[in-house]
């Protein structure tokens, strides 16, 4: 627990991001010693004896370290997209890894957004299960709190996601402190049980699990999707490896958070041997009875920031999911002038809360969620080693033999996890699900939906080199200023210059033809933003790339063209938009339904003009109907 306090002074950066790390990283998983040990024991599957007590112990150990310490911290943290790590950082790095086959790329990409949608269905979850499990603990302060119990929770539930409009840049900064007395407290309550009952940490041995499942295989698959909920987060460590770096998060694992939980779940399983009756709530039963209420306090806050974590990391992705083009453009705002990454989507924030006060209406305890929580987990971290095969086969060159070695150990466990919560699917397995499908089924229509319309678009379009050489024949009056055409297909003449040739009858001193492109990495350098070509008579064609972690800002962007002899001059430059109505047809490229729901999320898409950070006064859209 201290290693992390004996970090040199010349590591002073080191130390802080580590103190992030622990508060932003490992909040979801440090949580889960509120309920994970109490769900295995409660789910009636397990005889209660000394010898179970040490086998699931066992168990809770060597899962920690197979499937974090082993598969997140070791392997996968090296699978990192140019510093970024996360699922969609592996789906784009697993996509290009194999973009020479394009079938197989279709099928790794589907796989992927399918995990990636599975992570809203976690964000409903996490927070409610989290913030439920710690107000319960006032029941153990007394009876009469019970009723008090999913109010309470909602209340706090409000409060935090009506925070998220003011940006955590405030209070972020006690995070990591936070959390860290966190795991300075469970692990003292876990060391104080154990000293009552030393010999409980032979339970470190890999003998008793082996033993518990050889004893009991068909209770062992049973009780897997109650087993999983103590490594619950471990996306995270992956996830958020672009914010801390590598080794921050391997350094607070193994110094801090590894050995905190240890202690913790060895304690709980001294105190039920020695008290049986702790079953009912053993992580609160630890705590002496003066002692209840700070420690309820202190899990409120710890759950809290578990769930604040959990939020930004909605906002995050599906900021990225937007750059890639499998959801139509929202509302972004930005709410730290300092650091570009503290966002907030209005839309996210409270679809979030909506679907949590569901959550907690449906489901009513932590033991409840329980039963919907792991499903939704178990598939990503699946489908986190099938792409991590990918990446060191395809992106590293590793051989055959080594790649289905080092991810198929992994694939069995996972699998066998993932089996395993099927089984809770009727219980409430279903709700992530549900909520990921759904999530999926607008991710794949918009996709689909764009690619039809870009079809539709270049069908009915025409060469704009051929289309400039036959205008400036007999050239229309040329007016002062810079004209900014945003048309979605390089070459193309966009329909906003045919509409104001048709009505203004006039052409720009200078007009540049832009296509905004969001790329399969997560950040792109300005060096590397333009890609200008002249068209001659004062026109370019320029591509503005963009990774799919970069903000785009398209009028700073096209300051780089003072190199190129095209410098803009902010009070005399325009831009054209196309505002495109599609009009869904009869035994087009989709089902109806699905041009219809298109069609709808078009229309309600957060204005280009605001995606691209383009000011309001020089902004001129032009409207047209496309059929699909």
């Amino acid at each position: 627990m201290l290693g992390l306090f004996f970090v040199s002074s010349s590591k002073t950066s080191l130390t802080a991001l580590t103190v992030g790390a622990i508060g932003v990283v490992y909040g979801d998983i440090g949580t889960s010693v509120l309920y994970a040990m109490k769900e295995v024991f409660r789910s009636g599957h397990v005889d209660f004896t000394p010898q179970n007590v040490y086998g699931i112990l066992s168990i809770f150990f060597w899962t920690l370290t197979t499937i974090v310490s082993v598969k997140y911290v070791t392997l996968v943290l090296r699978a990192d997209n140019h510093g970024e790590g996360g699922l969609v950082a592996m789906l784009a790095l697993a996509s290009q890894s194999v973009k020479d086959k394009p079938r197989l790329r279709k099928v790794l990409l589907m796989v992927g957004i399918f995990g990636t949608c599975l992570f809203y269905g976690d964000g409903v979850i996490t927070p409610a299960i989290s913030v439920l499990s710690a107000v319960e603990g006032l029941e153990i302060v007394s009876p009469a709190f019970k009723k008090a119990v999913i109010p309470l929770t909602l209340v706090i539930l409000f409060c935090l996601f009506a925070l998220q409009k003011r940006g955590t840049a405030g209070i972020g900064k006690f995070f990591g402190p936070i959390t860290l007395v966190w795991f300075a407290v469970i692990a003292v309550l876990g060391a104080y049980h154990i000293a009552t009952l030393p010999e409980i940490l032979w339970a470190i041995s890999p003998h008793y699990a082996v033993m518990f499942m050889w004893e009991n295989p068909g209770t062992t698959f049973i009780i897997l999707g109650a087993v999983v909920l103590c490594v619950t987060g471990g996306e995270a460590l992956y996830a958020d490896m672009g914010h801390f770096g590598k080794k921050p998060i391997r350094l607070a694992w193994f110094t801090t958070v590894m050995p905190a939980l240890t202690l913790n779940y060895f304690g709980q399983g001294a105190l039920l041997l020695s008290n049986p009756e702790a079953v009912k709530n053993p992580f609160y039963m630890m705590a002496p009875d003066w002692a209840l209420i700070p420690l309820v306090c202190l899990a409120t806050m710890a759950t809290v920031i578990a769930s604040q974590a959990l939020i930004t990391g909605a906002f995050s992705v599906t900021k990225q999911v937007i750059q890639l083009g499998y959801l139509p453009r929202l509302q972004v705002l930005h709410t730290s002038v300092k650091d570009l990454g503290q966002i907030y989507m209005p839309f996210v924030n409270w679809g979030l809360f909506i679907l949590i006060v569901l959550a907690v209406a449906l489901f009513k305890s932590s033991s409840n969620l329980a039963a919907a929580y792991g499903i939704a987990v178990c598939t990503d971290m699946l489908i986190t080693t099938i792409l991590t095969f990918f990446v060191i086969r395809y992106h590293w060159k590793l051989p055959l033999s080594l790649c289905i070695g080092a991810t198929g150990f992994f694939f069995m466990v996972d699998f066998a996890f993932w089996a395993s919560n099927l089984l809770k699917f009727l219980e409430g397995g279903w709700f992530p699900l549900v909520i990921g499908v759904g999530i999926f089924l607008l991710m794949i229509t918009w996709s689909d939906g764009r690619r039809l319309l870009n079809d539709s678009i270049k069908a009915e379009s025409f060469s704009l080199v051929d289309f400039l050489e036959a205008v400036l024949v007999a050239p229309p009056a040329r007016v002062e200023g810079t004209a900014v055409f945003l048309t979605a297909e390089p070459g193309n003449v966009p329909n906003a210059l045919l509409h104001n040739l048709k009505h203004n009858k006039v052409l720009h001193r200078q007009n540049l033809f832009v296509t905004v492109r969001n790329q399969e990495v997560p950040w792109i350098g300005i060096n590397k933003r333009l890609e200008i070509e002249p068209l001659g008579h004062d026109c370019w064609q320029v591509i503005v790339n963009y990774g799919f972690k970069n903000d785009p800002n398209l009028p700073k962007a096209l300051e780089q063209l003072k190199f190129h002899g095209a410098e803009l001059n902010p009070m005399s430059t325009s831009y054209f938009l196309s505002r495109d109505i599609v009009i869904p047809t009869i035994g087009g490229g989709m089902a109806t339904w699905r041009e219809k729901l298109f069609a709808q999320m078009h229309l309600n898409a957060s204005a280009a003009a605001e995606f691209l950070k383009l000011p309001n006064n020089s902004v001129v859209e032009l409207g047209s109907k496309i059929e699909i």
